[in-house]
């Protein structure tokens, strides 16, 4: 019996305060529809500064398709590839380099996005593959040739031939998902084994992406575009 008196006691204050909040006009009830407002304000106020950040500097993009198998979208993945690309490097003016991944309109519909590797830049000659019908390309200057690395699900400058710069959007930077491949891209290099260890599938895998790697370069060469008066 003697619970009981405390139990009210406890409970006296509780309902004190919501008798008060529902009944006086300056308590929390009145200040619910600038509360409920409020939130959507702050959703406009930091808008602009997040359409800038993604529109200028960086965005995350999911990679669909097999074209760059196997270096986005492995089939040792069930998921798609979610990376960062940076577009402030883009935008910037900074050079693009033989081995990037970017993403560029695609130039026979500007509706799509693709991404491709940079195979050769300006003052390149590239080896081509079908179906482009010259043998041999040079690369003019303000454009670059892009591939994927899968050669027979892609399509790429093999097909439209050189990419303008201005259809550039950004440079892949950074895998984000899935965890077990999240990190920057690495540049392939020759995998090495220690004496007597195995060559496990990712020893394969390192060899494989290197050799590729390796005919990308027996196809491009340099010519000297400086004239000799």
């Amino acid at each position: 019996m003697s619970l009981f008196p405390k139990f009210l006691k406890l409970s006296r204050p509780l309902t004190s305060r919501r008798v008060h909040s529902a009944t006086d006009p300056e308590g929390s009830s009145s200040r619910r529809p600038w509360a409920f407002i409020g939130r959507p304000l702050r959703w406009i106020y930091w808008l602009p500064l997040g359409l800038g950040f993604t529109q200028y500097f960086y965005t995350l993009k999911t990679v669909r398709g097999r074209s760059m198998q196997p270096t986005l979208n492995p089939d040792t993945s069930s998921w798609d590839d979610i990376v960062i690309f940076d577009r402030y490097s883009i935008n910037s003016g900074e050079p693009i380099r033989k081995g990037d991944i970017v993403a560029l309109r695609d130039p026979i519909n500007s509706r799509k996005m693709l991404v491709k590797r940079v195979i050769a830049v300006a003052g390149d000659i590239v080896k081509t593959l079908p179906p482009y019908p010259d043998a041999e390309v040079f690369i003019p200057e303000g454009h670059v040739w892009v591939e994927g690395d899968e050669p027979f699900r892609t399509l790429d400058s093999n097909k439209f031939g050189p990419v303008p710069l201005a259809l550039l959007d950004s440079k892949l930077m950074y895998i984000v998902w899935p965890l077990d491949r999240i990190g920057p891209l690495r540049p392939p290099i020759s995998p090495v084994s220690k004496r007597g260890a195995s060559r496990d599938f990712r020893w394969y895998s390192d060899m494989a992406a290197f050799e590729r790697e390796q005919r990308r370069q027996s196809r491009v060469t340099t010519r000297s575009t400086t004239s000799h008066s």
